[in-house]
């Protein structure tokens, strides 16, 4: 009911970013949604790609600090509100989200989010019947 999804910490100055991106593309991996999240000296940059383990692999190789977790990710229709009723119900079941980020693709919203609590959070994906994107179903993306 998870996705895997690669953190790196990349260095706040010009071309850091860019090596990760050529490394990715070298490699022929698909990058499916990105987040940066910047603090004064670093940045961490959340990937969701075409080959997760490969793309480990390929980074730490380079010698680029990365780490590899899981991610929920749930489909929505694209209709104003569903990302706030979606993330109600987990607040109203006392699940906290560590972070979050979106996009839309085919006429359909997607959410990805990191909670410490993934076992309660997968019995809510359940029993509410929200779609959730599996890592096989990645490819559907692409």
């Amino acid at each position: 009911m998870t996705v895997q999804q690669l953190s790196v910490f990349i260095e706040n100055k010009s071309g850091s970013l860019v090596r990760v991106l050529r490394l990715l593309k070298q490699e022929n991996i698909q990058l499916i949604a990105t987040t940066i999240a910047d603090t004064v000296d670093y940045g961490i940059f959340r990937i969701i790609c075409s080959q997760p383990d490969k793309a480990y692999r390929v980074l730490r190789e380079a010698g680029v600090a990365v780490s590899l977790c899981e991610v929920f990710a749930i489909e929505l229709d694209d209709r104003p509100g569903q990302a706030a009723d979606a993330i109600e119900l987990f607040a109203g079941e006392g699940i906290s989200i560590a972070y979050l980020y979106s996009f839309l693709l085919k006429g359909k919203g997607v959410l990805i989010f990191r909670t410490d609590h993934a076992e309660k959070a997968a019995g809510l994906i359940s029993s509410h019947g929200l779609h959730a994107i599996e890592e096989k179903d990645l490819s559907l993306l692409l």
